[in-house]
């Protein structure tokens, strides 16, 4: 994997809320926390102001919190990080296009918000994945969807690696975890932690037994879950 290029101090921003989870954080904290990973006070308190320009952060009674945005992405990040499966019966969830005519960007709106749930596309305009997550199927109320359970005949490991990419994430995940522990330093670990959980969020999230063997996932959890607890631990000394 080439090396990876040190966060903006915009990202350094929000990829602490976004890890660490604080309720909400003062500029001051912020400007503290900031130090820490080598980006000068001026440079976090510009940062801050244009995040809030861009709707990435919010004001809060004077603190900052996640945008809108962020959040839900947070939430999708968590969803990566934490146990959300169920017991998989051997059903799939199936989201299939009914309707015609649409916009480009309506079409890539829907496509992003499928993906959102880990769903991918078997054909265009046909959605699936195995209905193995707790997560409630929002999507169904889409109109332009007609959505189903299904069992494939084919199969459904086979059916897996039509789908996703299995062996290229899995060597991508395993070479992002041996550097978040070969790293240190906190600027360069907090961009590898970064891309850790941009990894990790596009963990298609399936049942044990659709998986290869040496499947890295729960590994980079753990690790990154330790990470949050190093990112909550400066939290404490920045208040």
């Amino acid at each position: 994997m080439p090396s990876l290029a040190p966060l903006s101090a915009r990202s350094v921003m929000l990829s602490l809320l976004l890890g660490s989870h604080p309720d909400r954080m003062s500029a001051a904290e912020l400007v503290r926390a900031g130090e820490h990973f080598g980006v000068p006070p001026a440079t976090t308190r510009v940062a801050l102001t244009r995040a809030v320009a861009a709707g990435d952060l919010q004001r809060a009674d004077g603190d900052y919190v996640l945008g809108a945005r962020l959040a839900a992405r947070q939430r999708r990040q968590d969803e990566a990080v934490l146990d959300a499966e169920t017991a998989w019966d051997g059903t799939w969830e199936m989201a299939v296009v009914v309707v015609a005519g649409r916009t480009g960007a309506e079409r890539a709106a829907l496509r992003d918000r499928l993906t959102s749930y880990r769903m991918a596309e078997l054909r265009e305009g046909v959605w699936t994945r195995p209905a193995n997550l707790r997560r409630p199927r929002e999507y169904a109320a889409e109109v332009v969807l007609s959505t189903f359970t299904a069992t494939p005949d084919e199969d459904p490991a086979a059916l897996a690696r039509q789908l996703w990419d299995l062996g290229d994430w899995a060597a991508q995940g395993r070479s992002l975890l041996a550097r978040l522990e070969a790293t240190p330093e906190p600027a360069a670990r907090l961009a590898v932690a970064a891309h850790v959980v941009r990894h990790l969020a596009s963990d298609p999230l399936l049942p044990t037994a659709l998986l290869p063997a040496d499947w890295p996932a729960a590994s980079m959890r753990t690790a990154y879950a330790a990470y949050q607890d190093e990112l909550r631990s400066l939290w404490t000394v920045a208040r």
